[in-house]
């Protein structure tokens, strides 16, 4: 049954026509019925920028068959900003503009962005181009046009408006577009276009073309900075070089916040009506009068507040963005259609639903009451939100006798003839329409009815992939006096990459350390494998080793034999475990797969790969002692949840345990949403119930009703019985109390043990223990995740205030770090004082508990803005509406607590940023300012993560390996402490000796072909990235792994020179060297010779046999050594033909 709506023809230029009654979803709905039967563009004005995603999320839901709208975001940054707008944000922007005037969809534009004066047409049409396969081009030139479009130079590009050069190839992220582009030239040609993946470097597609847009707002060539600078003048009295951003645009730099003088860039500006096409329909739903006026409110606020700041002068509201005459002048051209809630107009048959919203004890009953009372003709849909929500929501229905059919979308409902029916759809807002003052259909949402928002993680199916592997590259990073232990040597300070100098006829590169006495060590490249970046507990600085003293001999002795120590103690927890038995589940049938359908993603790869060993671990058995670690929001709880089900269903029972009573009721709304519609009883034993709900839970869980139980420590105690326990889940082990652990470990020996951490895990310790301890890395973030923009400053309220400022704006909360219980009331009075509509709340650890719990859950609930709290927050519950934070005296924390509390912020598709307040920077300690610089500048989710979080590694392995071993870890470096104990447990496992395998990996094959081997740095001019691609050569194993190097360097830097292939073919006759068992090559243009270890896989026959040969090349020279006499090419051709000369020695050759 479709609701007819007799619009009547569409306004003409010029004219407008209003409509009433137009109340919750009815502007969307109405939006979708116009450009349905009108068939013009429609460009909708919204009140607030957070209105975006609300109109997205519906017009999905009322015009599946449409086009997604085009989006006009706003800058995402305040007025008068001394930031530049994000990345993302001016990337959609300009592809809007360019995509605007032959749109005949819908674009939707929050009014503040309307307002804004924009660059005029002839900006973009003068910096966008098509790039074409076979084009040819100037290649200084073009890179200048580049430049001067605002693309910036980069090593890598990650974001739009990053360009890397390297000779023939250009990695290009045009702005506006999804993913960035290689392109590679042949002289002056355009080659070939080639879409890649950003994380791995590696080519996705070929293309024939790619457009680019430019990657600013505003012009930054040189003549546009002139014509900034001359209009500066023009506009601004006094001395122009007292200002800063004048001195900037003088040095040839385009200013921070410099699109805040946009109007000085152009000789006449535009806005966004102007690139509108001329027959389209301007859209203004209610609310927009009393936005505009807050709008133009808040401009001339910021403008009265920074008007007096003489190095930072600022043009009036009105030169940025359209006076209100100026605006209506826009207007008045346009074909608009205008919508209010009361008014006069024409009336859509609209009205506003009731309150729908029950109490505590029926939350349903206003819900039930309004579904009882429709009339005859009248129909009801209910939008929820997620499907275990649907499920949920069905069955309290089915429980009134009311039954619900569940349908796709709106669409289908309207088709329909059901009287209730229910469908997923995250939506805020409902929908009433009427037919002779009775209602006809009603389209309610579960915010509706629930009051509170309800929240679920609205994640793309498709995740970007990222690599566990590339998460710590641990060379690629270092920078000129970071710490790092050579194996040979011991600690020292890595002083970067020396000019080749020829040492025994070769000719390769050599990274420079340098020793206590300022001693120097030239380590070549290939033999980066002995170097780590050094890693300790990070209490103080570590003592340079000094070359020739016996001191790291030492040292190097005790750490390897604890490492042997805990491998083989290890090995020994292993086995013990290995012979017990335990519950072996049985295997996943028809319901489990019908349960994970429910899933509404896409699972990662990591994320797959540790739910199949936990599942492999269920059905056999040995119990289950497995740790699952990852980041908040990367999945771990999806794990959880199907490890769950399978015990349940299985018939055992299951406990999660948590540390604090907040996490336990998040976890059990978690549940009851996955398992919604399952026969399975699910409880949480908290403070929030009352003490006959705890016997009665109590009571059910001895009795086996009850099959999934969540809470905190309380579920340690005695009075907590199980008839069958078989599963228990632990979150944040480290959280509970000796006692408590105590507790656990007495669980341990009879049910299987599900583990889930956010404390990052080291990859190589996951290596080490593969099959000792099950580890399961689950790495790759959402696929939406913004890193953190971080800043590091001295307190300054105007900042603060524009901080919080700006989160509120849209929408957001903030956390407010002060680690002071004593004074913290007296930053609450200040922060009051400078923001005084922001609602404010306490927390901190010196609170009743229940009252902290309180105040956490109301932040939760968005019912107050700002949290002003001690580091309780560290490891609080996921909110993900919180994307602000600000930490006063982020001097005095560590690293890792500022990386974990940082953290705690841009958990969803938000753009998320941290304010680091600390004194004068002179009246800091080295160490402070260091760890400050390094949080600053690690934003990137992936390699950023790794190295901000080394020391919470160290933790992680400390709680893993014991304090003994972390004690001599500090002594050389955590990283080659477990190098040492990989190699350990491989040799014990092999059945070796593993002081003899660690002899052998000191010594490594010697290689000198007096021949360049080398990346020349005018094929790769970046030293970060050789210095990660050596440090790779020198750690691969396998043939393979050298073939993979090879691929990636061509499709990244183009054709390998000779040098390189030179280099790819001495690894790959280092690793035979290896299996072979040859200590050292020399070779030259007459010839080789091999020297054999003591330990060596060669059969004396097989020599014997080789020098026997007609016209044989080999000769033996002494008992260890093997000449082989043949005029040798240069080059690869040298390596490739002493490959070939010793491939007979091989063992199975």
């Amino acid at each position: 049954m479709d609701f007819p709506l007799a619009l009547g023809p569409a306004p003409r230029a010029g004219n407008a026509r209003s409509f009433s009654h137009v109340f919750g979803a009815a502007d969307c709905w109405l939006a979708a019925e116009m450009l349905r039967k009108w068939k013009k563009p429609l460009l909708v004005l919204l009140p607030n920028p957070r209105d975006l995603e609300e109109w997205q999320r519906e017009w999905s839901f009322f015009a599946p068959d449409l086009d997604a709208p085009l989006i006009f975001p706003d800058r995402e940054i305040l007025p008068y900003d001394r930031l530049a707008p994000p990345a993302d944000a001016t990337a959609t922007r300009l592809a809007t503009l360019a995509a605007l005037p032959n749109w005949r969809g819908l674009c939707l534009v929050p009014l503040a962005a309307a307002l804004q004066r924009l660059p005029p047409r002839s900006f973009l049409d003068q910096h966008a181009f098509v790039l074409a396969v076979g084009d040819n081009l100037q290649p200084e030139r073009f890179r200048q046009r580049l430049i001067d479009a605002g693309y910036r130079n980069v090593s890598e590009v990650s974001e739009p408006g990053e360009l890397a050069w390297r000779g023939g190839i250009i990695d290009l992220f045009p702005s506006g577009s999804p993913l960035p582009y290689r392109i590679e030239l042949f002289d002056t040609q355009v080659e070939s276009i080639r879409a890649f993946d950003p994380e791995t470097q590696r080519t996705l597609e070929k293309v024939s073309r790619v457009s680019l847009l430019p990657a600013r707002e505003i012009p930054v060539d040189a003549a546009a900075l002139n014509e900034f600078r001359s209009q500066f003048r023009a506009k601004f009295s006094g001395d122009p070089q007292r200002a800063e951003v004048y001195r900037a645009a003088s040095r040839g730099q385009v200013p921070q916040g410099a699109e805040h003088y946009l109007p000085l860039f152009f000789p006449e500006s535009s806005h966004l009506l102007n690139h509108f096409p001329p027959d389209g329909i301007i859209f203004m739903p209610p609310g927009l009068e009393s936005a505009s006026q807050q709008i133009r409110q808040d401009w001339q606020e910021r403008h009265e507040e920074r008007a007096y700041d003489t190095s930072y002068p600022i043009l009036p509201p009105d030169a940025l963005i359209l006076t209100p005459s100026e605006w209506e002048t826009a207007l008045q051209s346009r074909a608009q259609v205008h919508g209010e809630a009361e008014g006069p107009g024409e009336s859509l048959p609209c009205g506003p639903l009731p309150a729908l919203q029950g109490n505590s004890e029926t939350p349903l009953s206003a819900l039930e009451t309004f579904l009882r009372h429709l009339p005859q003709q009248g129909r009801a849909l209910i939008a929820a939100e997620s499907p275990g929500r649907q499920e949920a929501l069905s069955e309290r229905l089915n429980k009134a006798g009311l039954s619900a059919t569940r349908l796709k979308n709106w669409p289908d409902f309207l088709q329909s003839t059901e009287k209730i029916a229910i469908t997923v759809a995250p939506l805020e807002r409902g929908l009433l329409l009427k037919e002779k003052n009775l209602v006809q259909l009603a389209l309610i949402s579960e915010a509706q009815i629930f009051g509170d928002r309800v929240f679920a993680q609205r994640r793309s199916a498709q995740v970007r992939q990222r690599h566990v592997e590339g998460m710590v590259r641990d060379l690629g990073e270092l920078q000129p006096g970071d710490a790092v232990t050579h194996e040979e040597y011991g600690i020292g300070r890595f002083q970067g990459m020396s000019t080749p100098f020829a040492a025994q006829g070769d000719v390769n590169e050599y990274v420079v350390l340098e020793y206590a006495q300022g001693d120097l060590v030239y380590v070549p490249a290939d033999h980066l494998d002995r170097i780590a970046r050094y890693v300790g507990n990070g209490a103080a600085e570590p003592v340079l080793s000094r070359l020739g003293s016996q001191h790291w001999d030492k040292a190097k002795a005790r750490a390897r034999e604890k490492a042997i120590d805990a491998a083989s103690e290890l090995l020994d927890i292993y086995a013990r475990r290995a012979a017990r038995q335990g519950r072996a589940f049985a295997p996943p049938d028809e319901a489990y797969w019908d349960f994970i359908s429910r899933f509404p993603f896409e699972e990662t790869p990591d994320q797959q790969q540790a739910i199949d060993a936990v599942i492999a671990d269920m059905i056999s058995p040995h119990p289950m002692d497995r740790l699952v670690c990852g980041d908040v929001g990367f999945g771990k709880t999806e794990v959880a949840l199907r490890a769950a089900f399978l015990a349940a269903h299985g018939g055992a029972q299951v406990v999660v345990l948590v540390p604090t009573t907040l996490l336990a009721q998040q976890h059990y709304e978690n549940f009851q949403n996955r398992f919604a519609g399952i026969p399975l009883r699910i409880e949480v034993l908290s403070r929030f119930q009352k003490g006959k709900t705890h016997k009665e839970i109590l009571a059910a869980t001895q009795a086996g009703d009850v099959r999934i139980l969540i809470g905190t420590h309380r579920l340690l105690q005695k009075d907590v019985v199980f008839k069958d326990l078989g599963l228990l889940i632990l979150d944040e082990e480290h959280r509970f109390g000796v006692r408590q652990k105590e507790q656990i470990k007495a669980l341990r020996a009879e049910v299987d043990i599900l583990t889930l951490t956010a404390t990052p895990i080291p990859r190589t310790l996951n290596l080490s223990l593969a099959g000792l301890r099950d580890l399961s890395i689950i790495a790759t973030p959402p696929q939406r995740r913004q890193p953190v923009r971080t800043f590091v400053q001295i307190w300054e309220d105007a900042v603060v205030v524009e901080a919080c400022q700006r989160e509120l704006h849209r929408g957001g909360q903030i956390y407010f770090l002060h680690n002071e219980v004593r004074d913290i009331e007296r930053m609450a009075s200040n922060l009051k004082r400078l923001l005084p509509e922001a609602r404010l709340r306490v927390a901190h650890g010196q609170m009743p508990e229940g009252e902290l719990e309180a105040v956490m859950l109301d932040f939760y609930h968005q019912r107050f803005d700002i949290l002003l709290s001690t580091t309780i927050i560290e490891s609080g519950i996921d909110n993900p509406h919180a994307n602000t934070i600000l930490i006063n005296r982020a001097d005095k924390f560590g690293l890792a607590q500022l990386h974990q509390l940082r953290g705690r912020v841009g958990r969803s598709h938000q753009r998320a940023y941290a304010y680091l307040f600390t004194p004068d920077p002179r009246a800091m300690s080295d160490d402070a300012r260091r760890r400050l610089d390094a949080i600053q500048s690690l934003e990137d989710l992936g390699v950023g993560f790794a190295l901000a979080s080394h020391d919470l590694e160290i933790r992680g392995a400390g709680e893993l390996l014991g304090e003994e071993q972390s004690g001599h870890m500090d002594e050389v470096g955590f990283t080659l402490f477990m190098e040492w104990l990989n190699d350990a447990v491989a040799a014990i496992r092999a059945g070796k000796d593993p002081r003899s395998l660690a002899e052998q990996r000191a010594s490594g094959p010697e290689i000198h072909l007096n021949t360049a081997a080398l990346i020349p740095d005018d094929y790769l001019p970046d030293v970060h990235l050789r210095l990660q691609l050596y440090k790779r050569l020198s750690d691969v194993r396998s043939d393979s792994a050298i073939g993979e190097i090879m691929v990636e360097m061509i499709d990244r830097f183009g054709p390998l020179p000779d040098p390189t292939r030179t280099l790819l073919c001495q690894t790959q006759l280092r690793l035979l060297a290896s299996q072979i068992g040859i200590d050292q090559i020399d070779a030259g243009p007459s010839g080789a010779r091999l020297q054999f270890a003591q330990e060596n896989q060669v059969s004396p026959e097989k020599i014997i046999a080789l020098i026997q040969r007609p016209h044989s090349v080999y000769q033996l020279d002494g008992g260890q050594r093997l000449r082989i006499r043949q005029d040798l090419p240069d080059g690869e051709a040298r390596c490739q033909k002493i490959i070939q000369l010793i491939e007979p020695l091989r063992s199975n050759a």
